[in-house]
C-alpha cells in the first residue's frame, strides 16, 4: 500500500517530489526484505515435514523388515528341528544301541550331538530324549524319567542295560570312537572312572545352573495332572 501511495503521489506531482521519489527504492527494498525473510521460513517448514515424513517410512520398513528377519528365523529353526527329529528317526532303524539322554542339559547335549554328528556314518545308536513329553518307560526297559534323570543309560539291542562310564564305552565303541575309553575296562581305572562320573552325576544340575532334581521331578508331574 506504501509503494501504491508514493506512485499516486509521483503521477500527481508530475515528478516534481524529490523526497517521494527518494523514497520509492526504501519501499521496495522494504518489501523485498519481507518477502524473502517469509520465503526460508516456508522452505524450512515443508523440508523439516518431508524429512519427518521420511524417517517415518524408513523406520516403519525397518520393523517391518526385522519383524520378517525374525519371522524367518523362528521357521527356519522350526524347520531344522522337525528335520532333525526325522534324521534321527531314519538312522534309528537298524539301532545296536539306545542312548537315553537329558535334552534339557546344556553340556550333555554337546555330547550327545558330537554322537549325533558320528552317527551319520555308522547309524547305530538311537537317541532317546527322557526329557521330552513323549518319553515312554514301557519301550525303555521300564526305566522311568526319574530313574533315567539321575545317571547315563544306554540300552542294547537285546534288551541289556548299561550305565555309567560303561553306558559311554559302549556308545563311543558304535561310532568308531572306543579308543576313548578302552582304559576303563581295566581296574583300577574302571572304578575311579566311575567315582568321579559318580560326582558329576549327583551335581550337574548345580553345574549347568538348573534347579535340582526333586525340583524339576515335582514341576513334571504337576505339569502331567
Amino acid at each position: 500500500m506504501a509503494l501504491r501511495s508514493a506512485v499516486v503521489s509521483v503521477g500527481k506531482g508530475g515528478g516534481r517530489n524529490p523526497k517521494i521519489i527518494h523514497s520509492i527504492p526504501k519501499l521496495v527494498k522494504s518489501r523485498f526484505h519481507a518477502s524473502s525473510s517469509a520465503a526460508p521460513s516456508l522452505y524450512s517448514y515443508r523440508t523439516s515435514h518431508f524429512y519427518q515424513l521420511q524417517v517415518g517410512v524408513t523406520y516403519k520398513n525397518t520393523c517391518e523388515t526385522f519383524k520378517h528377519q525374525i519371522r524367518a528365523i523362528n521357521t527356519e529353526t522350526s524347520v531344522e528341528t522337525k528335520a532333525s527329529v526325522k534324521e534321527d528317526e531314519h538312522l534309528a532303524q537298524d539301532w545296536k544301541i539306545k542312548m537315553l539322554y537329558d535334552g534339557e542339559c546344556p553340556l550333555c547335549l554337546k555330547e550327545v550331538n558330537m554322537l549325533k554328528e558320528r552317527n551319520k556314518s555308522y547309524r547305530t545308536i538311537k537317541f532317546v530324549d527322557i526329557s521330552s513329553d513323549d518319553y515312554s518307560p514301557e519301550e525303555n526297559q521300564g526305566l522311568d524319567y526319574e530313574t533315567a534323570m539321575g545317571r547315563i543309560h544306554a540300552i542294547q539291542s537285546d534288551g541289556t542295560v548299561v550305565t555309567d562310564v560303561e553306558a559311554f564305552r559302549r556308545l563311543y565303541e558304535e561310532v568308531g570312537l572306543g579308543w576313548v575309553y578302552v582304559i576303563t575296562k581295566y581296574e583300577p581305572v574302571a572304578t575311579i572312572a566311575n567315582a568321579v562320573y559318580g560326582v558329576w552325576a549327583k551335581y550337574r544340575m548345580q553345574v549347568t545352573g538348573r534347579p535340582s532334581l526333586e525340583e524339576i521331578f515335582e514341576a513334571r508331574r504337576k505339569n502331567r495332572v
